[in-house]
């Protein structure tokens, strides 16, 4: 196997048009599991971790990520999303954590991505370059599949971006554990008020991260009622936006539960992730 290590951007962008049947690699830790299973066996990798201008934060009204942001530093600096530092606790381990970034986990675009339901709820848009040029897509439209997406052979995934949505939000998922597991069903819920937005990205539960827009209408509603303003969601309102949020969901039997036990999970999160954000001030 051919290794290169790219430490500029255009480096790393030329040696990928050059080898468009490389793998990247920055933490690892999807592509090494792949390749200990024998799931994948690449002739060339091209090591992206020492590329600095992949490792920038922004956050001043818009939000931005460098795709080689690891989450152990959304942990440790501000990362502008309460729910994708939430998401980022439950990535793992600290060594895991520490290698692990929010580019990878857009890239391998597993419906378990666990920050990748935030992602969705944020309404984030995902930025590519290659030796051609640059694009911006919509991160509802990046993913098109269980582990596929639209990005070109020949691109990088560069950043991740969003509009600062303030501090009603939230990420829950379950799992067969309490820690370092993969999330049987998982649910980012982002209420902003300023731009009077619900947004709900559901993962584990369909081949991609899916919405739930008879939620957020519903969900929005509340706020409206309460002209956007903190409050104690009633016992009843939290039910029936449980309700919607499960049905959203499109999930299946596989080793980590039932599609039934998923559909009854989002429900019960759903109810407590409305309850939490309403409060949120």
């Amino acid at each position: 196997m051919n290794v290169e290590i790219a430490r500029r951007l255009d480096d790393a962008l030329t040696l990928l048009s050059d080898r468009p049947s490389a793998e990247l690699i920055n933490g690892g830790t999807d592509l090494m599991v792949e390749i200990n299973f024998g799931r994948k066996r690449p002739d060339a990798v091209i090591a992206i971790d020492r590329v600095d201008e992949l490792r920038t934060v922004s956050v001043d009204g818009t939000v931005t990520l460098g795709a080689g942001v690891t989450f152990t530093t959304m942990l440790e600096r501000e990362c502008g999303s309460v729910a994708l530092r939430q998401a980022a606790r439950t990535v793992g381990s600290p060594q895991i954590r520490n290698a692990a970034t929010i580019g990878g986990n857009v890239a391998t675009s597993s419906p378990a991505g666990d920050a990748l339901p935030v992602l969705a709820a944020l309404e984030a848009k995902v930025h590519l370059r290659s030796t051609h040029g640059s694009r911006v897509v919509r991160f509802g439209e990046f993913m098109v599949g269980p582990k596929k997406n639209v990005r070109a052979r020949d691109e990088l995934v560069t950043a991740v971006e969003w509009d600062d949505a303030g501090p009603a939000q939230v990420f829950m998922k379950v799992g067969t554990r309490n820690a370092m597991v993969i999330a049987v069903a998982g649910l980012a819920l982002v209420a902003d008020r300023v731009r009077r937005r619900v947004g709900i990205g559901l993962g584990s539960c369909g081949p991609t991260i899916l919405r739930a827009p008879d939620a957020e209408s519903f969900a929005a509603g509340l706020f409206d009622e309460a002209g956007w303003r903190p409050f104690v969601a009633s016992d009843a309102a939290c039910a029936e936006f449980g309700a919607k949020v499960a049905a959203a969901a499109r999930p299946i039997d596989d080793v980590r539960g039932t599609a039934a036990y998923r559909r009854h999970v989002l429900a019960v999160l759903g109810a407590r992730a409305l309850a939490r954000v309403a409060r949120a001030a």
